[in-house]
């Protein structure tokens, strides 16, 4: 009899001898999310790391609740608080019990509901481009890998263009032409818009990667016998690909959309930094680097508490998925 890699991952866990093996009866019965769910939470980095991503997205969710409490807005200019060059009066930038991380030189906006609001945005544009990228991923990649053929060679054909793409050059003569293409010269572009290219130009070159994975996967999978068994009882394409296929391989998938979206936080950052896509009206963490490099010298904390929150963000998300991968995987010896 031949088992489904769901079922032998979970065999494997039973038979492993590990840490559960005084307790087999406990054991016996245990899907493998389960499983894998009792190997992250003994992970310590897992779980660290987890509650830090937690903390920063209940903090993005609450963005206007947090403005609400702060007592201070985004947009809000305090230029009485800046002295005759627009640097911000006291130590570290201003830093005091009403703006907490001080003021911006020059507009005299409070960072911290800035920082708040930029986690917002990051957040936003990175899950949302990686949902995209994932679902395009997954049905080209499972398409072309069950169904091969003309199909197989058209959906490689077209991954091998999308690579062979410069990314950086693509972005930056695209974002100005749909620009333009929808406001004129002189007309303030809506911070929606911004977000919605962002997300645009990040689907376009990030599904290959989660195509390729897949298309490797179910080719592994399609000639295992309980395929075969699926196919000759009259299962229907949508059966086999959403009933056989696509539950054997979620583990792979799910690795690769925990490691997609820091990837995208720090791409979101870099295209900022160099004015593509969002406007200095919207907080992001890119833009707040970039006006900060003028007042290095004079004022560092400007540019130390949005770089490390972006730099503590995109670490915490790396370590959670190295250790999601581990927790998902039957070998792993963690």
């Amino acid at each position: 009899m031949s088992l489904s890699p769901v079922e032998g991952v979970a065999l494997a866990e039973i038979e492993s001898g590990g840490p559960e093996a005084p307790e087999r009866k406990d054991v016996v019965g245990r899907s493998p999310g389960r499983l894998a769910w009792i190997r992250l939470r003994r992970d310590r980095t897992a779980m660290v790391s987890g509650g830090m991503l937690l903390f920063f997205m209940l903090l993005a969710l609450a963005a206007p609740l947090v403005e609400l409490l702060y007592g201070i807005g985004p947009k809000e200019q305090f230029q009485n608080l800046l002295d005759g060059f627009g640097m911000p009066l006291g130590y570290s930038g201003g830093v005091t019990g009403d703006h907490w991380f001080g003021l911006e030189p020059g507009l005299g906006r409070d960072i911290f509901i800035r920082l708040i609001y930029g986690l917002r945005t990051s957040l936003f544009i990175a899950f949302a481009a990686a949902v995209i990228t994932a679902a395009l991923g997954v049905v080209l990649g499972t398409l072309a890998g069950y169904l091969g053929g003309w199909l197989d060679a058209v959906i490689n054909w077209i991954t091998d263009l999308t690579l062979a793409m410069p990314f950086l050059v693509i972005a930056l003569a695209l974002t100005p032409t749909l620009v333009l293409r929808f406001y004129g010269e002189r007309e303030a572009v809506s911070p929606a818009f911004g977000v919605a290219v962002l997300i645009g130009v990040f689907a376009i070159f990030g599904w290959t990667s989660t195509a390729r994975l897949v298309r490797g996967q179910v080719i592994a999978l399609r000639e295992r016998e309980f395929v075969e068994a699926a196919r000759a009882s009259g299962a229907g394409l949508g059966h086999m690909l959403f009933r056989q296929l696509l539950p054997n391989i979620w583990a792979p998938i799910l690795v690769s959309f925990s490691l997609a979206v820091p990837q995208f936080i720090t791409s979101e950052a870099a295209l900022s930094f160099i004015g593509v896509g969002l406007s200095d009206e919207t907080p992001s963490f890119g833009r707040m680097i970039y006006r900060s490099l003028d007042y290095l010298q004079t004022d560092p904390a400007y540019v130390f508490f949005p770089g490390i929150t972006i730099f503590a963000l995109v670490f915490a998300f790396n370590l959670f998925g190295d250790a999601l991968r581990d927790a998902l995987d039957p070998k792993s010896s963690r």
